[in-house]
């Protein structure tokens, strides 16, 4: 009989052990693997660091010129509208982005008396084939998820959530699936 015991106790005493091994070691790797969180100071830190380097300098000279200001003022203009998610109306002035941009698939709007590049990402499926419907002077209503600024371009840009043309939707978002 105590041999009966022994045979059934010893596989769960080996299963225990190597059950409570493999967790010690998973914990190991996730506690390696999180990301350092960084103190406000080491973030200054870094921040200075970039604005000492050529890239800072030019990014703040740019910031600092007519046409930084112009991009910045505009970009801050809609920042509210963009945040809250709320409708846009825009009206489609060109069906081609700025010559040299790396932006995707895009064009550009003008919302209330100015010009904004509205991109919608890199063009790798038909998700976009009724936005290249759009036609110059078009009016549509616009969402967006974000506006950026960037040297390169003498607009802000609009990253595309949302457009509407005639009261039907025309391209929507889907978001990214598995992110957090």
């Amino acid at each position: 009989m105590k041999k009966i015991i022994y045979v059934l106790v010893l596989p769960l005493a080996i299963g225990s052990g190597l059950a409570f091994a493999n967790r010690e070691i998973k914990n190991e790797t996730l506690k390696k693997t999180a990301p350092n969180s960084r103190t406000p100071t080491e973030m200054t830190a870094e921040r200075n660091k970039w604005e000492a380097s050529p890239n800072g300098i030019k990014f703040k000279k740019w910031k600092e010129s007519s046409e930084g200001i112009k991009v910045l003022d505009n970009a801050a203009k809609i920042k509210n509208q963009i945040k809250n998610s709320t409708d846009i109306e825009a009206v489609v002035t060109s069906l081609y982005l700025p010559l040299g941009a790396q932006l995707g698939f895009g064009v550009m709007v003008r919302i209330n008396r100015e010009d904004y590049i509205l991109s919608f990402g890199l063009e790798n499926s038909n998700e976009f084939q009724q936005l290249k419907s759009l036609k110059v002077n078009d009016k549509i209503t616009i969402r967006g998820r974000s506006v950026m600024f960037a040297p390169k371009y003498s607009y802000p840009i609009v990253a595309g959530d949302y457009v509407q043309r005639d009261n039907k939707i025309i391209y929507k978002r889907i978001p990214n699936q598995g992110g957090c």
